[in-house]
C-alpha cells in the first residue's frame, strides 16, 4: 500500500504562517527618536536603541511609558511623598533587555551596581515626578529610582537606601 504525503506547497504556507505569528521573546517595539533633552540614557545589554548603541529618554518618551504611582516615606524626606514613573520592569520591556545587573550613575558621578532582579521583584520604578510635580536637580531629580519603602519593611535597609539613586541620568545593563 502506498502511503499518501501532503504536498509541499501546504508544508511551505504553514511554516510561512508559523514564521509569521511567531514573535521572537527579544523583540519590543522600536523607541522613537528624542526630541527634548536627554534625561536618561540606557547602555549595554538592550535590543531597541535610539541613539547609536544605546537608548536615550527625554521626558515625553519617558511619559510614554507605563506609569505608576505610590507614595512612600523615605530618609530623605520628613513625611511620605508621592512619586510617579515608570517601573524597571516596564523599561525593561520597552528597550528588549534581558540584563541581569544595572549599573546606575547619577549626576554627581554616584554609582551604585544593582540587581536587576531586585528592583523588578521589589516595584523600583524611575519616577520623574514627585508630589505630581517635575523634579528640579536641587530636589533630587530629574529623576530618581525609588522603591516602595513604606509598603515593604525588607526594604528598608541601607542597601536599599544606596540603590535609591537620585539625579539618576545613567543606566548601564549587563
Amino acid at each position: 500500500m502506498e502511503k499518501k504525503r501532503p504536498e509541499r506547497g501546504r508544508w511551505f504556507a504553514l511554516a510561512v504562517l508559523a514564521a509569521c505569528l511567531v514573535r521572537p521573546l527579544s523583540a519590543a517595539p522600536a523607541i522613537e527618536p528624542v526630541k527634548g533633552p536627554v534625561l536618561l540614557t540606557v547602555s549595554g545589554a538592550l535590543n531597541q536603541k535610539n541613539d547609536g548603541e544605546s537608548a536615550s529618554f527625554d521626558l515625553a518618551l519617558l511619559e510614554m511609558l507605563p506609569r505608576t504611582t505610590f507614595s512612600t516615606k523615605t530618609p530623605w524626606y520628613s513625611t511620605p511623598r508621592k512619586f510617579t514613573g515608570v517601573l524597571f520592569r516596564d523599561l525593561l520591556e520597552a528597550i528588549g533587555s534581558q540584563a541581569t545587573s544595572v549599573r546606575a550613575i547619577a549626576l554627581n558621578d554616584y554609582r551604585v551596581d544593582i540587581p536587576v532582579d531586585e528592583l523588578v521583584k521589589n516595584g523600583a520604578m524611575i519616577a520623574w515626578l514627585l508630589d505630581d510635580q517635575p523634579m528640579p536637580v536641587r530636589e533630587k531629580g530629574p529623576l530618581v529610582i525609588m522603591f516602595p519603602f513604606s509598603e515593604r519593611a525588607e526594604l528598608r535597609t541601607a542597601v536599599h537606601y544606596s540603590r535609591a539613586v537620585w539625579q539618576l541620568r545613567k543606566l548601564e545593563l549587563r
